[in-house]
């Protein structure tokens, strides 16, 4: 099972973090750190698994990784995962990414992070693997698109709560208000 999927760029900046299991948010924050210094520190040439840091459970887990221009994508899961099977799913999300913002940098994740965990949500789903067909998930996340689309999307939101407002009857507000002994005028407010 999938414990964590983190994603920082070479400096340890977090750009996507999901865990599946509990852990308070400092003990989050040193799984980050403890698992930005596992992975940084390796050269290229090395293998893309290894043991987890004491945080996350040491050797009954895996950190599986790959590093591409500047972002590491980890994995951490327990031993009953495909190392193998891991990094292919790491590349097929990847790709997915590539495929969906054309040519996928850290930008789009930092801008775009509603889509990245849609995404990832096609992809791996309560540390469990949905899906794996790159072209069903491109499907999924084209379809969630038409749909904003057709619903004016979230950018269109401000403009139809104001048209909305605007559209609304009411009733007339009330010119004098009479309070015992003392009487208010009201200034129209309309601003036709």
């Amino acid at each position: 099972m999938i414990k964590a999927i983190l994603i920082f760029n070479n400096h340890g900046k977090p750009r996507l973090i999901r865990f599946y299991e509990y852990f308070a948010e400092d003990v989050q924050q040193q799984i980050i750190r403890e698992t930005f210094r596992l992975v940084s520190k390796r050269d290229n040439n090395v293998c893309n698994f290894l043991e987890g840091g004491s945080l996350i459970g040491g050797s009954d887990y895996k950190l599986i990784y790959r590093h591409y221009a500047t972002l590491y994508f980890v994995f951490c899961v327990d031993s009953s995962e495909s190392e193998l099977g891991i990094l292919d799913l790491i590349q097929v999300f990847v790709e997915t990414l590539d495929k969906c913002f054309e040519n996928v940098c850290e930008l789009d994740l930092i801008f775009h992070m509603d889509k990245v965990h849609f995404i990832l949500q096609e992809v791996v789903m309560g540390g469990m693997v949905l899906e794996t067909n790159m072209n069903e998930i491109v499907g999924q996340v084209e379809l969630q698109n038409r749909m904003e689309k057709s619903e004016g999307g979230f950018s269109a939101a401000p403009t139809r709560a104001v048209s909305a407002v605007k559209n609304m009857i009411l009733p007339e507000m009330p010119r004098n208000i009479n309070i015992g002994d003392i009487n208010i005028k009201v200034p129209s407010l309309s601003p036709f």
